[in-house]
């Protein structure tokens, strides 16, 4: 879901940049970091770094991988995983070339602030009616989170004339890709569960 430098216009950068920057504005006031809760921070950085350069190419050019902004989101509340997520993704962006430099505000918003937004969201809302539905909104939130995301990189492709295909590709593409990606990801955490129950 990185998408590289080269594949949105200018307009399209600067708007994400704009929003994403507004989101990571009010993380960083919202969020008081104490001494004790700074390994958890980090930790889930390293992490979720790890987890993302697991990726399966997608037609036109960009990938499907592990976000890690829900977990972010379920662990650290929706403003802590934005400032995780955009940590790794700056990381990635600048010195591992993951993703572009111009492109990050689109990346931030999409994996850094739409995954854990929609995570926690849903996370909070199962968590309600007790632990296994608490388990259940976890992997829902993971799930929608991913495919919400996706939506927003194919709209943000889609609409940028400088990208080989139209948003009736880039759309379908991308959330087919991630359904079937986060089914297959469900099920594979179905089946652990169920053969150590």
């Amino acid at each position: 879901m990185h998408i590289p430098d080269g594949y949105l216009v200018l307009r399209i950068c600067i708007i994400f940049y704009i929003l994403s920057g507004i989101f990571i504005l009010i993380a960083i006031r919202k969020i008081r970091l104490h001494e004790e809760s700074i390994p958890l921070y980090i930790s889930m950085v390293a992490i979720i770094f790890a987890a993302q350069m697991l990726d399966w190419p997608i037609p036109g050019g960009t990938t499907a991988h592990f976000t890690g902004g829900a977990l972010a989101g379920i662990i650290l509340g929706s403003w802590g995983g934005t400032l995780v997520m955009t940590i790794v993704l700056a990381i990635q962006a600048i010195i591992f070339g993951d993703g572009g430099v111009l492109t990050l505000g689109a990346n931030i918003w999409n994996m850094g602030v739409i995954a854990p937004f929609t995570g926690y969201t849903l996370y909070t809302l199962f968590r309600r009616y007790g632990y296994t539905a608490s388990i259940a909104g976890a992997f829902i939130g993971g799930w929608l989170s991913s495919i919400i995301a996706s939506l927003f990189a194919g709209l943000q492709l889609g609409l940028s004339t400088i990208f080989l295909y139209p948003i009736t590709v880039t759309i379908p593409v991308m959330i087919l890709y991630h359904l079937g990606f986060g089914f297959d990801r469900w099920c594979g955490l179905w089946r652990s569960c169920s053969l150590h129950a």
